[in-house]
């Protein structure tokens, strides 16, 4: 990353985690300042640089406490993304290699546009006169998603009288994927768009993989799809599998029902959990190279593990970390910053 746009970089980080900061203050007290003093500490010892105590900071006034292990978001991003992925991580920015490299079920696509073609998920080309029909042959909505999209940006969703070919040309390079009919345990919190599971999966020094974190992502009820401004995210536990007795806007503040359907979140089971872990355990087994992963999946009505997109970049830790834990104080990320930072 080129000085300039590291600084810019570390820059856009400290506004983010000095808004969650104040709004957590002004919501529910100062935090104490001898627990601030020791993630500035931290930042300077461990991770050689003050840049990375606002992250350290919201961590804390989170947790009313401070929890040594923990990675700053822009650390992560700096030095572990580059380090643990280098362009291994980017390849998960284009669609259209999902089944190249996985060849799974797991995925949704129908279809991919890239470079001026349409092609099948089985990357054979279809003519343009040729594709509505292909693509609703066996679905009635389907959903198209750009290429390097996060954060619920680049996302259509389409029906059969709405679809435009010469539309997907205009937006670029993307995949075509069936829209899923979501479990009804999902739709009982949002039923206009469909919820995601976000899991975080590391393969150690040993090469062997394991679960991180997990939490559900819920959208509002004005929205197709979630969106990063105004989801609710709560945590899973990860031996029980069921949601925790909270939630948390965009802002960090809790709630402990969804905004708009009033659903209570505590205890709640996610359906076929244990199906969801294997398949993110499976699936970074065919990319051990990419060392840490970010896997958005859902459940359908019938109980199948549909993987809607995967980020194998810069895939956002901070949420987890400020939730559920040190994630990943045993694989020493700090020590990588005398060779990267």
């Amino acid at each position: 990353m080129k000085t300039i746009g590291r600084r810019k970089f570390h820059w856009e980080h400290a506004l983010q985690a000095k808004k969650i900061l104040r709004v957590l203050e002004n919501t529910y007290g100062k935090a104490d300042p001898m627990n601030l003093r020791l993630a500035d500490t931290y930042a300077r010892d461990v991770f050689g640089d003050a840049v990375y105590s606002p992250w350290l900071r919201a961590y804390t006034a989170f947790n009313r406490k401070f929890k040594e292990g923990w990675i700053p978001d822009n650390f992560y991003g700096t030095v572990v993304v580059p380090s643990m992925k280098g362009w291994h991580g980017k390849i998960s920015n284009l669609k259209t290699v999902s089944q190249l490299i996985f060849g799974s079920e797991t995925f949704p696509d129908i279809a991919y546009f890239a470079n001026g073609l349409f092609f099948s998920a089985h990357k054979v080309a279809i003519p343009q006169a040729h594709v509505e029909g292909f693509v609703f042959q066996n679905a009635d909505r389907i959903v198209y998603k750009l290429d390097g999209s996060a954060r619920g940006s680049g996302i259509y969703i389409f029906d059969r009288k709405t679809f435009d070919p010469e539309a997907i040309r205009s937006y670029g390079n993307g995949v075509i994927q069936t829209y899923i009919e979501q479990h009804r345990v999902f739709s009982e919190f949002t039923s206009n768009s469909v919820a995601t599971l976000r899991f975080t999966t590391v393969v150690d020094d040993a090469g062997d993989i394991s679960v991180r974190s997990c939490f559900l992502r819920l959208g509002r009820a004005e929205h197709t799809h979630v969106t990063a401004e105004d989801e609710v995210c709560v945590p899973v536990d990860l031996l029980k599998g069921e949601l925790r007795r909270e939630g948390y806007l965009d802002n960090w503040l809790a709630v402990d029902a969804h905004p708009d359907s009033g659903c209570s979140f505590e205890g709640v089971k996610i359906p076929a959990f244990w199906k969801c872990v294997a398949t993110v355990l499976e699936l970074h087994g065919k990319i051990p190279f990419a060392r840490c992963v970010g896997w958005d999946l859902t459940v359908d009505v019938d109980e199948n593990v549909k993987v809607m997109e995967w980020n194998a970049e810069h895939n956002d830790v901070k949420f987890s970390e400020a939730t559920q834990g040190p994630c990943f104080s045993d694989l020493k990320w700090e020590r990588l910053k005398a060779s990267f930072a």
